[in-house]
């Protein structure tokens, strides 16, 4: 194992793991707005909303998230949409991710005793107050930890932009190999951090999760 080399290279990772943070980030934050409106879709009175939920969640999770990104980054200019590789990877991994996560939300929601919900209707709350007030608190407790497994997952899958050329933590290993020819370097120190990554997210989901028990 060629340890000068990794420590001569390693701070080009350092600099190609915050992209893969800030594409986390944004990542997740999509995520989760597409997989509320995606769980709001699913449990909605109006047929044509629950069809559409429906046919989402199942479009995305039965395709792979590379064949999509793909459409996206390659396919997209052709119908005029025109978008740089970070933007589409963003994009792409954002509604993929916002799939299992409405599934994530959805059962969180369903998972409330029925009758909480009838008791805060016969005292004289409104279908909103009684979502608002009974309904999200207890189910937000309950989607913390499946989240949070959505969000490692997501994070392992920003591996995938590596194909349309973002420079994150995988294609920088990519790169380094063409030129060093040392694989085993290469991929150990883009799996390490991924590794940092991926266990410092775990630790804050686990954090609010308790605060979320303890409240």
């Amino acid at each position: 194992m060629d340890v000068e080399l990794m420590l001569k290279v390693y701070p080009f990772f350092i600099k190609a793991a915050w992209v893969t943070i800030e594409l986390s980030i944004l990542t997740t934050i999509l995520g989760l707005i597409c997989g509320s409106l995606g769980a709001a879709a699913r449990l909605s009175r109006l047929k044509v909303l629950r069809y559409v939920g429906a046919a989402y969640v199942s479009f995305i999770r039965g395709t792979p998230a590379l064949i999509q990104l793909f459409i996206l980054y390659f396919g997209g200019p052709q119908i005029g949409i025109q978008l740089d590789a970070f933007e589409a990877g963003v994009i792409g991994l954002g509604v993929n991710i916002g799939a299992y996560m409405t599934e994530t939300i959805r059962g969180a929601i369903i998972a409330i005793d029925k009758g909480q919900v009838e008791a805060a209707r016969t005292l004289g709350m409104s279908r909103l107050q009684t979502f608002r007030k009974v309904v999200l608190p207890q189910a937000m407790r309950l989607m913390i930890r499946p989240l949070g497994v959505n969000i490692n997952a997501l994070i392992k899958g920003t591996a995938l932009v590596a194909a349309i050329s973002v420079v994150e933590l995988t294609y920088t290993a990519q790169r380094y190999i063409g030129s060093t020819y040392k694989p085993f370097e290469m991929f150990l120190i883009s799996g390490l951090l991924y590794m940092i990554i991926i266990y410092v997210t775990g630790r804050a989901v686990a954090w609010l999760d308790r605060r979320a028990r303890i409240v």
